[in-house]
């Protein structure tokens, strides 16, 4: 056979084939709805760990049973190291080789400050289930991005009728010197003042993130002579603050109000070195009694021999919050599923929670207890649940902080 007429009959059977194989690939990428998560697994391992689980979990009970119209969620993760950079571009990959339909995760709140813009951008949809930054949803808000996790704001508001009531006048505040610390101290500080009118702010550390040298903070927040301490610090940061705190003495006869450290992956870090009676926001697992809860507790323990921490029911309820949108979109286009996420409800281990169409942000509250040393494991008590709705700030306000734009 002359060479032409191979080389024209080799294109013909090539194109054949291309041809052939397309409907089994439009039908297979028609069969899922692909989530494109991207978080720190590397830099936060005690809370994206768990947060992975929880992921895990409930898209297993949702594709089990029959998926979401249908169609099986399948989950895509990239590890942004921490890292806005890096966050950017695994986002980029995701979309462009990986196709996926959404995007969602991030922890840090600067990393999740920079896929909010990346969303705004790309005009794609963006669930940010983790960050805590207010700027998410208000100033740098835009119409592409959801947040489940309840906001810095929500959280310190929670705390701060707590502190009112210690009638403590001379506060000192520790915090990690980035976008959530910052916002959180900024936060307790005028709710505090329009509170308590003659609190009085007598030191303050801003510590680098995840490398607070803890003896030198300690000393300058006992050279203060505070009555007590708001501190801002988790992970890795929270234990050195902790234990240099219990071998100086810093936490005798002094109250604290700490964000976060009800956490069980907290707790689990400190061990014997837990401080009692802290108050603070977390997740007392093993204390919830709610159906809703006995349930998740339930499979998620039968799941994977072990107990759940905030960050599981965190990737649960993110991964619910996708299925239950997309359900209600009737598809993944962009522009559907922010009409289907706005006013959005989810039936959570919490129990239900609603995406408000003013900002883009859940209703998902917290627990709020005090911190007990109980046999050598830190543990939280005397709590109760906050429902996030009675938490956040009236239309009026959010439409002064949320630029026209976002909607």
């Amino acid at each position: 056979m002359p060479s032409t007429r191979r080389s024209h009959l080799a294109a013909l059977l090539a194109a054949f084939a291309s041809s052939a194989l397309l409907p089994a690939a439009h039908a297979q990428a028609q069969s899922v709805y692909k989530i494109g998560e991207i978080n720190s697994y590397k830099a936060q391992p005690a809370f994206l760990e768990p947060y992975k689980k929880g992921m895990e979990l409930a898209l297993e009970q949702i594709n089990a049973g029959g998926g979401v119209q249908g169609k099986k969620l399948e989950l895509v993760t990239r590890d942004d190291n921490g890292n806005p950079g890096d966050a950017v571009r695994a986002a980029e990959e995701l979309l462009a080789h990986e196709k996926v339909d959404v995007l969602m995760g991030s922890f840090l709140s600067h990393v999740g400050l920079a896929l909010t813009d990346f969303a705004r951008q790309k005009k794609v949809f963006f669930l940010a289930a983790e960050p805590l930054t207010d700027k998410i949803v208000w100033e740098n808000g835009n119409r592409y991005t959801f947040r489940l996790r309840p906001s810095t704001y929500m959280q310190v508001a929670m705390l701060v009728p707590e502190a009112v009531q210690l009638r403590k006048k001379r506060w000192a505040i520790v915090y990690p010197n980035y976008e959530y610390g910052q916002s959180a101290v900024a936060t307790f500080k005028t709710l505090m003042k329009a509170a308590q009118p003659d609190v009085e702010f007598v030191a303050e550390q801003a510590t680098p993130l995840g490398k607070v040298d803890a003896g030198s903070v300690v000393q300058a927040l006992a050279d203060a002579k505070p009555d007590a301490i708001f501190n801002v610090l988790f992970a890795a940061d929270l234990a050195r603050f902790v234990r240099e705190g219990n071998t100086r003495g810093l936490f005798q006869g002094r109250s604290v109000v700490s964000l976060l450290s009800g956490e069980p992956e907290y707790l689990d870090t400190l061990k014997g070195e837990t401080p009692n009676g802290w108050i603070v926001t977390g997740y007392p697992w093993q204390g919830i009694q709610t159906p809703e809860h006995k349930a998740f507790l339930a499979a998620y323990q039968k799941r994977f021999g072990d107990y759940p921490r905030a960050g599981s029911v965190v990737g649960y309820n993110a991964v619910l919050s996708l299925a239950a949108g997309l359900q209600r979109a009737g598809s993944a286009d962009t522009e559907r599923l922010i009409a289907a996420f706005r006013g959005l409800q989810v039936n959570t281990p919490f129990g239900p929670i609603t995406y408000r169409a003013q900002d883009h942000q859940s209703t998902m509250g917290a627990f709020v207890g005090t911190t007990k040393n109980e046999g050598g494991k830190g543990v939280m008590v005397d709590f109760r649940y906050l429902d996030g709705a009675k938490y956040q700030p009236s239309d009026a306000q959010v439409r002064q902080l949320r630029p026209a734009a976002a909607n």
